[in-house]
């Protein structure tokens, strides 16, 4: 089909996109990349469509313009192809009058529609097509893509541009027009699945995806589990437990953890790797209420790992694996005992130092979830045999849940930091905001200058380097706020004199044994090493 037919069925309602798809997560270069193919004539790959007499909780707007309702049946999904189609529509469809006026600062979700061809681009190897971040105008030789599809809105760039000073206005015009006639004439490859019933249509969506599937395991069984009679589906729920969390200011758990927690709460025994489509058939008449109760045991497991454990961010625990399990400990339990609290604080420190989970495989999950639901249930207690501390790391990564697990220890254990004039520092808000990015390096080279010892939190002024902000501390604050970062007098002494080896050195040596002393108090076994790798795996 011609792009613009295609598009033209969107917008008159009769191919929609069914809620169970993916939200629309494309990258800006993305988008670009796929217009600049479509000039080039490569191909774009085929959409799934699926024409049913069934009705389906479909989107109500795409690429943030409404969707009129389907005038009855039969109906046409979107089964693959979302992100494009999205994508085209969205760039290419003209936006409705009575839009909201743009926002300032502009926002991502405002400005990744307007994608412009640069005309007059001589290096035919660049990707010519642009995004529009400003709120000022683009300059003359930006067309818009939104022109190319109509003839009179081209015809009023043509004559914008040409009241222009610019040169070869006539070449540039030339140019826009093959574009927007590459652009009219391109054609996309349409698969049409007629009939049928969901769960088969779902299984052809898998087997044409089977390499990188777009729709995530929840989404499958949301699919397949669906009830016509406007009930909830499975991926609305996990959104809202999403938002939920958000709106406590945890951050984000993936919604594939939510899923497991799901399934786990549910009576599940395998839920890593279970058929989707066994598991839909197995599940479906009892997810209503574990996902009530999920979402309860959800806000427990939370609760727990921020006032128990000290987690202030989802983002910095290291296992995600790990709120599974306890969202299962308080499906089952309902609250912990104090000797359960206890426990599970060791059993939380136990597993982000030793990397117990990291690569952990089906039976492994299997049997950490039977154990639990066992220790919830009173019945026995958790094994942590065998399970020794890696030692502290030397590198920062926060993809390792080893250096995750250091930074909550850090957080608490430095939980009053100051920056150079002495006032308090809001790390977690910087964390939050920032994310790995709020950790800056000491020194910026060095053999050393990867090791977590070599980073702080500490905002500086504009072009002022963190190292040169400690330099320069007053000596009324200085002690107070080096003590504040961690930082013992033998590296503030090397730091002074900027010998970058024996700073990091020094306060790695420090941070390891106050770490290793927290270890100890826990009842962790030590690791044999007082320094080594920290490696990346967490899941």
């Amino acid at each position: 089909m011609l792009l613009e037919e295609l598009l033209g069925e969107i917008s008159s309602g009769r191919l929609r996109v069914p809620r169970f798809q993916r939200p629309f997560v494309w990258r800006p270069g993305q988008m670009t990349d796929l217009f600049d193919s479509i000039e080039r004539g490569y191909p774009i790959g085929s959409v799934l469509i699926w024409e049913t007499p069934l009705e389906l909780p479909s989107l109500d707007t795409i690429a943030g313009v409404n969707i009129p309702s389907s005038a009855g049946g039969p109906y046409a999904y979107v089964l693959d192809g979302h992100q494009r189609l999205s994508t085209l529509y969205g760039c290419l469809v003209r936006r409705p009058h009575g839009s909201p006026p743009p926002m300032e600062p502009r926002v991502q979700e405002e400005w990744m529609w307007e994608i412009y061809r640069v005309l007059g681009q001589q290096d035919d190897r660049a990707n010519k097509f642009r995004h529009w971040k400003s709120l000022e105008p683009p300059p003359e030789n930006y067309l818009p893509l939104r022109s190319v599809l109509r003839t009179m809105d081209f015809l009023a760039y043509a004559r914008k541009l040409s009241s222009s000073d610019r040169e070869n206005i006539n070449d540039l015009i030339d140019e826009g027009e093959e574009l927007a006639l590459r652009i009219k004439s391109y054609k996309m490859a349409v698969v049409r699945l007629v009939g049928s019933d969901i769960s088969h249509a779902v299984e052809v969506f898998s087997r044409l995806n089977s390499s990188g599937q777009s729709m995530t395991p929840d989404q499958m069984v949301s699919a397949l589990t669906y009830r016509a009679d406007g009930t909830e589906s499975l991926a609305d729920r996990i959104s809202s437990i999403q938002e939920s969390l958000g709106d406590v200011g945890y951050g984000q758990i993936p919604s594939i953890t939510i899923f497991r927690s799901v399934l786990a709460i549910a009576g599940e025994e395998d839920v890593q790797e279970a058929r989707w489509d066994v598991l839909a058939d197995r599940v479906k008449d009892r997810l209503a209420s574990a996902v009530e109760l999920t979402e309860v045991a959800l806000r427990k497991a939370v609760d727990f790992l921020r006032d128990e454990i000290g987690v202030p961010l989802a983002r910095l625990v290291p296992y995600n694996a790990q709120v599974m399990l306890l969202s299962a400990f308080f499906g089952v339990a309902g609250s912990a005992s104090s000797w359960q609290r206890e426990l599970l604080i060791k059993w939380f420190w136990s597993t982000s130092w030793s990397g117990f989970f990291a690569g952990a495989n089906t039976t492994q999950i299997k049997i950490a979830l039977e154990e639990m639901k066992g220790f919830a249930a009173g019945h026995a207690d958790l094994d942590l045999s065998g399970q020794v501390a890696r030692p502290f790391p030397d590198r920062f990564d926060m993809r390792s849940a080893r250096i995750r697990a250091y930074l909550i220890w850090e957080l608490q254990r430095f939980h009053r930091r100051l920056d150079s004039s002495g006032r308090p520092i809001d790390v977690v808000g910087l964390l939050a905001r920032s994310d790995s990015s709020a950790y800056r390096h000491v020194f910026g080279s060095g053999p050393m200058v990867s090791n977590p010892a070599n980073r702080v939190v500490l905002p500086t002024k504009a072009g002022m380097s963190v190292k040169r902000s400690l330099q320069d501390l007053s000596v009324d604050v200085e002690f107070e706020v080096v003590e504040s970062h961690g930082i013992p007098i033998q590296a503030l002494v090397a730091l002074r004199g900027g010998d970058a080896t024996s700073f990091i050195g020094e306060r790695a040596r420090f941070l390891a044994e106050l770490e290793r002393d927290f270890m100890r108090n826990v009842g962790v076994q030590l690791p044999k090493n007082l320094q080594g790798d920290a490696d990346i795996d967490a899941d």
